[in-house]
């Protein structure tokens, strides 16, 4: 078997000259590398160990640690998959507009779902609070309850992977 080094040395020489991006590997503190990844706005680093041999599926000799971002959000509504909690859908303010920012559908205990459908429920509205209507069905709510929102990521959709972390309390 190769080791890894061996390995990424043979395919730069294959892949050089054409339109297949090589992907760079850094020799360098993991702990640095994963701090600027995450700094960078980059979903995390995979570490592996330099002579490492190729094992198919998952091993030991790769590790992969993704970067997680909080934000305070505002909750715009919830979902529901009949009469089942399906996630929570959140904003953010921007000037004077409420702009979609997500579905957070991970990270509710069965306590949470109950205590924020009780906290939610007077705060009901009849249409969505986002300045520009989204595609979705949902129970909309007055913007007014804060969450706590952990994720990996944002694309132009919203968060990547977000999890509620809980409520704001203040």
């Amino acid at each position: 078997m190769v080791p890894l080094f061996e390995r990424k040395a043979l395919l730069r020489k294959i892949v050089d000259g054409t339109a297949i991006q090589f992907s760079e590997s850094f020799e360098i503190d993991g702990q640095d590398m994963f701090k600027h990844a995450c700094k960078t706005g980059l979903e995390g680093v995979v570490s592996k160990v330099r002579d490492s041999r190729y094992e198919s599926g998952r091993g030991t000799g790769w590790v992969k640690v993704t970067c997680a971002q909080r934000e305070t959000l505002a909750i715009a509504g919830y979902a529901l998959g009949g009469t089942k909690w399906d996630g929570m859908y959140i904003g953010r303010r921007k000037g004077n507009e409420f702009l979609y920012a997500g579905k957070v559908d991970y990270g509710f205990s069965p306590a949470d779902r109950k205590e924020l459908q009780r906290k939610l429920k007077p705060l009901i509205r009849k249409t969505q609070p986002y300045t520009k209507r989204i595609a979705r069905r949902g129970i909309w709510v007055e913007p007014e309850l804060m969450a706590e929102i952990e994720y990996r990521a944002k694309s132009a959709e919203g968060k990547l992977y977000p999890f509620f972390k809980g409520l704001r309390q203040d």
